[in-house]
Parts: structure tokens; C-alpha cells; sequence
């Protein structure tokens, strides 16, 4: 994307449908981001991310652009409010359609019943272990009953997030608990035990998970049920950090994408009466 894209807002001409791959999209269908090669940061950073087509636009010159908002954007829901700043401008060949089952908006993520959370700070080395859990689920398939999102450090946004009734939460982080480095392990915490809900403290630019579910007990979550899908970590980079997974964290990354689809499966399964 270039910053000349914006101007688009000012001169474009709306379009009913526009074919993707064959397929017919029309506006609240869901597309993966394809920036094409040689982007910006920020195009790295949306490469393989879902997104909802908010409008199908036309520009003076008769090209066609998708106006898209993030499926994980914590403000997808604030309307006119959020414009521009989370409303990103794409050519229909920097797209890719999703198939029938993952493509509607009201099918994939109008009434998630699991919210996949990837918890952690890339630049921390081990510490971007859930990131990129999460992120390479979000590049496959999955239940059209979850709803996966990268949280990274916004605690805020995941307090907020265990407020929308979710029948289970699956947390994905780094987690120091003594075992080899590269160790994945599937734990569920006891919510009873959460302590002082009146002492949790979240701040803006920083993720504890123990701090965040303590938070959303006291702002009134019912918080039915968490799971923590943890790796022990090798290293967070010392005192200066840095980017990059240890080797055995690396390792471990298509492991976890597996525990994550299972234990999202099992946890979509009607209960039992």
C-alpha cells in the first residue's frame, strides 16, 4: 500500500461485487491479505492477516480497491469512528477470496463461541512465542466458531475482549515453568484461584495474563473457561531483547499450531447434557 491510496476517500465510485480468484466477493465477505512484494513495514505486517470488505471502491482511473477492517481489530465495531486510521485500501490482486465456509462475515466471526489469544512481545525473543502461534493459525483454515486474534502486548484489549461471553478462552504465551526449553504444555488455571480481583492493575503497553484475567473478573467477565496452551522459553533476549525465536521455541511453533486446532475442536463440541 502507498500513502497515495488514501486519496481514494476523496474521488471513488462504489461497485456492487468484484471477482477474487474465481469468486464472486461482495462487501462482508472476508479476504486474506496478500501486500504485494516490496511494501512498506506496514504491509508486512497485515501479509496473511482476515479481513472484512467494508466497500469495493473504483478510482477515477477505473481501478478497482477493497476498503478492508482487520478481523482482530479491537475497533472494527466503533463504525465511522475508527476511519481512516483502520480501514486499509487494497488492490483486488492483493487479495486472496477464502472459501465459502471462512468467507462470510456472519458464518466466521458474528457469534464466536472461542477466542484464540496470542499473548506476547516480539521484540523479547521467546516472549513472541503466542504471536506467532496465532499468526500461523491465522494463515490456515480454522472453525468458522472461533474467533483468533493476535493480542501481542494490549492487555486493555484482551480485558475487554473476555467480556464478549466466550465459551472458553484459549490463551497462547510464553510460559517459564521449569521444563526443557521448547516444552508445550496445555494447562488449564484454576479461576477460583485468581486472587484479589480488586488488586488487578493492567497496563496499557504491557501483557500478564494473570493481571488481565484478574481484571476481567473484576469488570463482571464471566470467564466460564480459560486455557493456557505454554512454552517454556530459552531466552526473552536479555536486558537489551531481541527479535527472534530460540531455536527449540522454533521448533516447537507447528506442535502448538496442531494444540491449538485440537484443543479449539474439542472446545466448539456441543456439551453434553
Amino acid at each position: 500500500m502507498n500513502e497515495w491510496e488514501w486519496q481514494l476517500l476523496e474521488e471513488k465510485t462504489p461497485v456492487a461485487t468484484v471477482e477474487i480468484d474465481g469468486r464472486e466477493v461482495c462487501v462482508g465477505d472476508r479476504v486474506r491479505l496478500r501486500p504485494r512484494q516490496g511494501g512498506d513495514v506496514l504491509d508486512i505486517a497485515l501479509a496473511g492477516q482476515t479481513a472484512m470488505v467494508e466497500s469495493i471502491e473504483q478510482d477515477y482511473e477505473g481501478k478497482i480497491h477493497l476498503c478492508v477492517v482487520l478481523d482482530d481489530d479491537p475497533g472494527r465495531d466503533l463504525g465511522l469512528l475508527r476511519q481512516p486510521g483502520h480501514r486499509f485500501f487494497f488492490e483486488t490482486a492483493e487479495v486472496e477470496s477464502l472459501p465459502a465456509e471462512q468467507g462470510k462475515v456472519r458464518d466466521a466471526i458474528a457469534q464466536p463461541k472461542v477466542l484464540v489469544a496470542g499473548i506476547g512481545n516480539i521484540f523479547l525473543g521467546d516472549d513472541g512465542f503466542g504471536v506467532e502461534v496465532v499468526k500461523r493459525v491465522l494463515a490456515g483454515p480454522f472453525p468458522a466458531g472461533a474467533r483468533v486474534v493476535d493480542f501481542g502486548i494490549r492487555g486493555f484489549d484482551l480485558t475487554y475482549a473476555l467480556q464478549d461471553g466466550y465459551e472458553a478462552a484459549i490463551l497462547v504465551d510464553a510460559y517459564p515453568h521449569g521444563q526443557l526449553p521448547g516444552t508445550v504444555s496445555l494447562i488449564e488455571p484454576d479461576l477460583s484461584q485468581l486472587g484479589d480481583a480488586n488488586e488487578a492493575v493492567v497496563e496499557t503497553h504491557s501483557m500478564n495474563p494473570l493481571m488481565v484475567l484478574r481484571m476481567a473478573k473484576a469488570m463482571g467477565g464471566n470467564l466460564k473457561r480459560v486455557l493456557l496452551i505454554g512454552c517454556e522459553p530459552a531466552t526473552f533476549g536479555g536486558e537489551e531483547g531481541h527479535m527472534g525465536l530460540s531455536p527449540p521455541v522454533e521448533a516447537a511453533i507447528e506442535g502448538a499450531v496442531h494444540m491449538v486446532l485440537s484443543t479449539l475442536g474439542k472446545a466448539l463440541q456441543p456439551s453434553e447434557a
